[in-house]
């Protein structure tokens, strides 16, 4: 798996990070149960700081997709391409929803319509 960041994006560097990782797993890159790069590792490869990579990796495992053991490092957990894709398209929804202008009220508005409507 090939990680790359832009340090100049307004993206923060640890959730670039996440988000190769999400694309990794929803592409079939990486299967469940495959270990992620150490931490330490990732780091020094791609010149960023340690906790910066960790911060992608929690996000990850506070997400569903990892799951992180010490000793062990992070690991691609079971069932998660279709959830990395839906994430994806979720982040993908939020950032056209803010190029857009809309509020977080019209983006819940719009996502409860779609589900069928609001539930009381």
């Amino acid at each position: 798996m090939l990680f790359r960041v832009d340090p100049g994006s307004s993206v923060p560097l640890g959730e670039q990070i996440a988000a190769g990782v999400r694309r990794a797993v929803a592409d079939g890159e990486v299967a469940p149960g495959e270990r992620l790069p150490p931490a330490r590792s990732l780091a020094e490869s791609l010149g960023v700081n340690l906790h910066t990579v960790l911060r992608g990796y929690q996000r990850l495992r506070d997400e569903g997709l990892i799951e992180l053991r010490r000793g062990r490092g992070a690991v691609v957990l079971a069932g998660t391409p279709a959830r990395a894709r839906l994430l994806e398209q979720v982040r993908s929804l939020v950032s056209e929803a803010r190029a857009l202008g809309l509020s977080e009220d019209e983006v819940l508005g719009l996502v409860r319509d779609g589900l069928g409507g609001s539930r009381a």
